[in-house]
């Protein structure tokens, strides 16, 4: 019962985060930047200010679907910050652009979390059913739950170390949108706060997977004081 109480309170805060995120999207979407320049033009102007010229921009489809993808070396914006001539495409294009920036530089967070994503690929695929084995056969041996605690570490290690990954981002492409005057007094507090928002999303996400996790390690050691 204690695992559904975890996921149902995570699941409400993240439903709540995401529900604000959306809202302050939406709002400073209707809020137009003095220059005039949609997100593409934000994304290329940023990247060739940092001298960076083999990364590509293109358009994607979906909501809240824009990332950067360091395999093919491209930003990927959806429609709406792609075109958008707004305070929050411009936030959320520079943000990506900060993921390439930090892929240019070879930020150590981001090599980090890029040479776990391999693992965490291949221990998500067993993980959930590993679990699942652990709880059922809990009486019999601790043995398959202790592997799918040890499989669900890599997935909230990776969690936290995309923390730093996102943060920085931000913080990169706040500075410059200050910097090259993209924003200005009158708007940029309200970019700094959809990005903050954005980075929300993924301490939700962090901190639900380590309340599940520690919930599973308290039912191993449960068990085990039991046992002996």
């Amino acid at each position: 019962m204690g695992i559904y109480i975890i996921f149902g309170i995570f699941a409400l805060i993240s439903w709540a985060v995401s529900n604000q995120l959306k809202n302050k999207l939406q709002t400073y979407s209707g809020m137009h930047l003095h220059g005039n320049m949609n997100g593409y033009e934000v994304a290329m102007r940023m990247l060739q200010d940092e001298g960076i010229y083999h990364v590509k921009i293109i358009s994607v489809e979906g909501q809240l679907t824009d990332h950067y993808n360091p395999i093919d070396k491209t930003v990927n914006l959806s429609r709406e910050v792609y075109h958008g001539r707004n305070v929050a495409a411009a936030a959320v294009a520079a943000h990506e652009c900060g993921h390439a920036i930090q892929h240019a530089k070879s930020y150590a967070w981001l090599n980090f979390r890029s040479q776990l994503v391999p693992i965490v690929s291949a221990t998500s695929k067993y993980m959930q059913w590993v679990l699942l084995a652990g709880v059922v056969l809990i009486n019999v041996s601790l043995i398959p739950l202790g592997i799918g605690i040890a499989l669900f570490s890599m997935t909230t290690l990776f969690s936290f170390i995309t923390l730093p990954v996102e943060f920085d981002a931000s913080r990169r492409a706040l500075n410059w949108l200050e910097s090259a005057r993209i924003t200005d007094r009158s708007n940029h507090a309200y970019a700094k706060d959809a990005l903050k928002w954005a980075a929300m999303t993924y301490v939700v996400a962090a901190l639900g997977s380590l309340a599940t996790l520690v919930y599973y390690i308290m039912l191993f050691l449960g068990n085990q004081r039991r046992n002996n």
